[in-house]
């Protein structure tokens, strides 16, 4: 089992920046990869970043490309999104998710094992 809890959500103006923390504990050995996902009101969730664990890899939604960045400190089993350039198209419930499949490394949601319980990015002037 894993436990992620997420922080840092809030309410931001346009062109603003947040950061969003993830914390894992557990067996956070098994974690293979992490990812970040969004959840609107009357929407589907949708793929926002992921990273591998150990190494480098990271990915992006075109729509965040160049304005989010999905990083990880291992010594702290803490995953980070931080956010600049804001829009209030980002408003959403901001997820945390990691596998602990090897191997898997996609964006869809059903490919996540284990769940954070979600923080409120609500994004207007």
């Amino acid at each position: 089992q894993v436990q992620l809890v997420e922080s840092g959500g809030g309410l931001v103006q346009p062109g603003g920046s947040l950061r969003l923390s993830c914390a894992a504990s557990g067996r956070t050995f098994s974690i293979y990869a992490t990812a970040w996902f969004r959840q609107a009101p009357g929407k589907e969730r949708e793929f926002v970043a992921r990273a591998t664990w150990n190494t480098g890899y990271t990915d992006y939604a075109d729509s965040v490309k160049g304005r989010f960045t999905i990083s990880r400190d291992n010594g702290k089993n803490t995953v980070y999104l931080q956010m600049n350039s804001l829009k209030p198209d980002d408003t959403a419930v901001y997820y945390c998710a990691v596998t602990v499949r090897a191997g898997i490394l996609t964006p869809r949601p059903n490919d996540y094992d284990y769940w954070g319980q979600g923080t409120q990015v609500t994004v207007s002037s």
